[in-house]
């Protein structure tokens, strides 16, 4: 038998099964009743879900998670006994894990810092975990310490239509082991006894851990080895999925079981590829420029295609993703903006051409239109 009498058997074998499949009609409904659609979601959600995606590029699960907990508080429906959500946020540095809770701030807050945000590497010892909820009766300082944790701090950024706290950990592997601990009646009550014996509510609060850990492991992942790149090798993925593996697994090591089941979502969150770094890119100059607007009038820039790689090239990389960005920036942009303006090369209202050439090493500004007549002068 030749090969396409044998491809026409598969062929025809394929379409027999395909013909076999049974499509199950949709039950109908009685007349008088309507089909309900819990896939829908509300136009305060899906703007809030939008306002969230506009800001954090390339993690579209992580969205999706915040968005569901926070339509369930919409709803009415959050339980009283708990926090309103905890996520903990693993996966790459400079991946948005912070930025996340920091635009979901800015959406809910317009202020990306209308948060009760905790360094972690602060309080590695356990006796500093005594500066969240005061030091207990006994202890030197005990009237004086007034708990970061307190009810007043928990209110500050509540609004009649945002009735809620953002709580951050940020890099909680770093934090000693009491402060974990502490964390387990937290996530599982939402009570807090302060030093004081007074108790605190964080039902009405979003908890968010974000950590770093398996870093090295998403390391070697990535690292060329014996003279092959496995990026390169590898469909996109499976390489991403090799890094979440990799990351959770850490993280169990890490963690105890039990605070790991006090936690309502763990999310690995993705390494981000050349086109989300550039939208990222895209961001960050179009804050540079907003910047500049809320000092008087506004600057228009216009980047060629060079200059946007170069700056891309300098500050983001697989491993460190876009966290180096702002630095390049501020160093490449911004301080040579901060000349011109200081002396009055620009003023406002003017159109400025940036280009980077290969053979130059700083950026070109070029003004281009709206020269005011006070730089002029100068």
């Amino acid at each position: 038998m030749d090969a396409a009498a044998g491809g026409g058997k598969v062929e025809r074998r394929y379409r027999a099964t395909r013909s076999r499949r049974v499509v199950r009609p949709k039950a109908s409904v009685p007349p008088g009743e309507t089909r309900l659609e819990p896939g829908r979601v509300g136009d305060e959600v899906e703007t809030f879900r939008a306002a969230l995606v506009s800001r954090v590029i390339g993690q579209q699960p992580a969205i999706d998670v915040v968005t569901e907990a926070y339509q369930i508080f919409r709803a009415g429906l959050a339980s009283s006994d708990r926090p309103l959500g905890s996520f903990l946020f693993l996966g790459p540095t400079g991946t948005g894990k912070t930025n996340l809770v920091e635009a979901m701030a800015e959406v809910c807050f317009e202020d990306r810092r209308a948060m009760l945000k905790i360094d972690c590497a602060e309080f590695s010892h356990s006796h500093e975990v005594a500066r969240l909820v005061g030091s207990p009766p006994g202890y030197l300082g005990h009237q004086e310490t007034n708990p970061y944790l307190s009810s007043s701090n928990l209110l500050r950024y509540q609004t009649a239509d945002f009735p809620f706290t953002l709580l951050l950990f940020d890099e909680i592997e770093k934090a000693n082991d009491a402060l974990w601990q502490l964390l387990l009646g937290v996530l599982d009550k939402a009570r807090l006894t302060l030093g004081t014996n007074k108790e605190v509510d964080l039902s009405s609060c979003f908890i968010f851990l974000t950590s770093n850990i398996g870093s090295r492991s998403v390391s070697d992942i990535l690292a060329p080895r014996l003279g092959f790149a496995t990026g390169g090798s590898e469909p996109e993925g499976r390489v991403q999925q090799r890094i979440e593996d990799a990351v959770l697994w850490k993280a169990r090591r890490t963690f105890s079981p039990e605070f790991m089941n006090r936690l309502d979502h763990k999310i690995v969150f993705h390494r981000l590829d050349g086109g989300q770094l550039a939208q990222i890119l895209e961001i960050e100059l179009m804050k540079i420029e907003q910047r500049l607007a809320r000092r008087g009038e506004p600057i228009r820039f216009v980047y060629s295609a060079r200059a946007r790689q170069r700056l891309l090239a300098e500050g983001t990389d697989p491993e460190h993703g876009a966290r180096p960005l702002k630095r390049v920036l501020e160093r490449r942009i911004v301080f040579p903006l901060a000349r011109l303006i200081a002396s009055r090369q620009l003023v406002g209202g003017e159109t400025v051409a940036v280009d980077w050439r290969d053979d130059f090493a700083e950026a070109e500004f070029v003004l281009t239109a709206g020269r005011a007549m006070v730089a002029r002068a100068g």
